[in-house]
């Protein structure tokens, strides 16, 4: 069985969807450290003036804080200026509509947690891109040690016998480790086609909702 362990992201790229179509168990590994300027609760949209950050914004109150932990900050009125701002550059959008209604429900709803909204929103995600790949959290199965080793203890108790990883953790996996458990290392690559975007030039590294409002139920074609 193959197995992709990450982090929760606010609207990935659509290469975070193909990297959960690509595995038979998805675990959201939540129970990290929660990173400052990171994916966690911001991404790209493409906009008249070029890509540009929509933020969540969270209460960061100390270092070891989770990702599971981290709640959003309702004192700031983040949604409708969110919600304003894709509208102003997805309005014209073939497909915006019923997505935009959709994800504004979606984002309306409350939250305990970044990382609950964030997994609300991929779940929406992945039903409209037909992936029905299982998805788990990472606590479920209480890891223990340093990062590889947490992925290996994960990995063990699921019965996994590859782990797909993204090629920006060649940095940090111990690939002995993994030899010794018997478990396969398999490093995912990212290449997919261009589709017709606003705003040219093509940028393929914007959130996921671009390729919704501008391709529809095509989306899933251009996963690669």
């Amino acid at each position: 069985m193959k197995v992709g362990i990450i982090q929760s992201n606010f609207l990935p790229w659509r290469g975070y969807f193909d990297f959960i179509r690509s595995v038979d168990l998805f675990i959201f590994h939540d129970d990290l450290q929660y990173t400052k300027g990171d994916w966690r609760n911001r991404n790209k949209i493409k906009t008249p003036r070029g890509p540009e950050w929509i933020t969540i914004p969270v209460s960061y109150k100390h270092k070891g804080q989770l990702i599971q932990e981290t709640k959003i900050d309702d004192a700031s009125p983040w949604l409708r200026r969110m919600l304003n701002r894709i509208k102003e550059s997805y309005r014209i959008a073939p497909h915006f509509e019923p997505y935009i209604t959709e994800l504004t429900s979606l984002l309306e709803s409350p939250a305990a947690n970044i990382s609950e909204l964030n997994i609300r929103l991929i779940r929406w995600v992945c039903q409209h891109l037909q992936i029905q790949t299982q998805m788990r959290l990472s606590n479920e199965y209480r890891p223990q040690g340093s990062k590889t080793e947490r992925l290996i203890d994960i990995l063990k108790k699921v019965n996994a016998t590859t782990y797909l990883s993204g090629p920006a953790a060649k940095v940090y996996l111990n690939q002995e480790i993994f030899n010794e458990s018997g478990i396969h290392l398999e490093y995912k690559r990212y290449d997919y086609r261009e589709y017709d975007q606003l705003y040219p030039p093509f940028d393929g590294a914007v959130s996921v909702v671009d390729l919704l409002f501008m391709t529809g139920k095509d989306a899933r074609n251009y996963l690669g």
